[in-house]
């Protein structure tokens, strides 16, 4: 009876052992499931939040993906864009030499002739010698080691001294001086060392393709009447150098007209923004700032504008009255005022204000 007894005993004391046994485990168990979601929590919280996060840095981020998608798509077809446009200027002087300088030297006066020659030539070179600057200049870069000159700002990207008016390019991976934007077209960011060189380019490519598109405009519209005329019936005899002719003559006008729309809306734009001596970029910013001074009863004054005349003396480089034929109206290598970094009142530019970096 007494051995019956123990053994019961023993058996119910292992019972409530293993009992509190699993409770223990299960208890340990939970908490450290516990301990392990407020570790993930905690490291959530960390990557994700701060104290300057808003609804733009969150779109911001949301966005990064397709930034980066648009910024190596944008730096490995841009030689395809270079290609582009010497093929298409290519193409559209061959069909002047080809099918209008022929009709131009045997229908019009010698004084017309004269001046078509002379122009059209001028208006090339310099299309020709701006672009090839405008792609091959570097546009100037920030230095990425410290250096006695003022920065304004460590670029976030760089982890090196950012000068005034310097921006960071996500295609060029650099940081470049007195950016404007990155241009495709070119394969190139637009800055201090060639913003010019792009601008004249933008300028004399306007004015080359409204040269085109009115020298053209009636053999265009011969042409058209004469494509027109082949779905007749019958329809007229046309040899096949005539029907090329034809068809030639509306590619030119066509792709002139469309370009000299798109472009000089994009160099009256930019001319704008040399009035102001601006940036694309700057535009933006000084465009809030603006916003921003206007509510405190504030008015804003760009520090690095001299008064529209002076502005432009400035962007082109014109320091006595012939440097606007030889550095304006012929093609000019010479390099733009300063140095990109440190801004300061051109000696040849008569006011006492000075600026700094801001």
């Amino acid at each position: 009876m007494r051995r019956r007894q123990w053994f019961f005993s023993s058996v119910m004391r292992l019972f409530l052992r293993c009992l509190r046994l699993a409770r223990r485990r299960h208890y340990m168990f939970l908490k450290n499931v516990s301990e392990l979601c407020s570790y993930w929590k905690l490291c959530t919280k960390s990557l994700l939040y701060n104290s300057l996060t808003n609804s733009d840095v969150v779109i911001d981020s949301l966005f990064e993906p397709i930034y980066w998608i648009v910024d190596n798509v944008t730096r490995w077809f841009g030689v395809v864009f270079v290609v582009l446009v010497i093929v298409l200027t290519s193409s559209i002087v061959l069909i002047v030499y080809i099918c209008v300088l022929p009709i131009i030297l045997q229908t019009y006066p010698l004084r017309w002739i004269v001046w078509h020659i002379s122009y059209g030539h001028w208006n090339l070179i310099m299309i020709i010698f701006h672009y090839y600057k405008a792609a091959s200049t570097p546009p100037g870069f920030s230095p990425q080691t410290k250096t006695a000159i003022p920065a304004v700002a460590i670029c976030r990207k760089c982890i090196a001294p950012k000068p005034a008016r310097t921006h960071h390019c996500s295609i060029c991976n650099r940081c470049i001086l007195k950016m404007d934007h990155h241009c495709p077209w070119l394969n190139n960011c637009v800055g201090h060392f060639n913003h010019r060189y792009f601008f004249s380019f933008c300028f004399f490519m306007t004015l080359g393709c409204l040269y085109c598109s009115i020298s053209s405009r009636e053999m265009f519209w011969n042409a058209y009447n004469a494509v027109e005329s082949y779905y007749q019936n019958p329809p007229p005899v046309f040899t096949f150098q005539e029907k090329m002719f034809h068809k030639s003559i509306i590619y030119l006008w066509a792709l002139c007209s469309s370009v000299a729309l798109a472009l000089g809306a994009l160099t009256l734009w930019h001319a704008m923004l040399i009035t102001r001596s601006e940036t694309s970029i700057e535009r933006h910013i000084n465009k809030k700032e603006q916003a921003r001074l206007k509510k405190k009863g504030r008015r804003f004054r760009n520090p690095y504008s001299y008064g529209k005349l002076n502005n432009w003396r400035i962007f082109l480089g014109v320091e006595k009255r012939r440097h606007w034929i030889i550095r304006v109206l012929l093609p000019s290598s010479h390099l733009p005022y300063g140095d990109g970094m440190v801004w300061q009142t051109p000696h040849f530019i008569s006011s006492k204000k000075s600026v700094l970096p801001v």
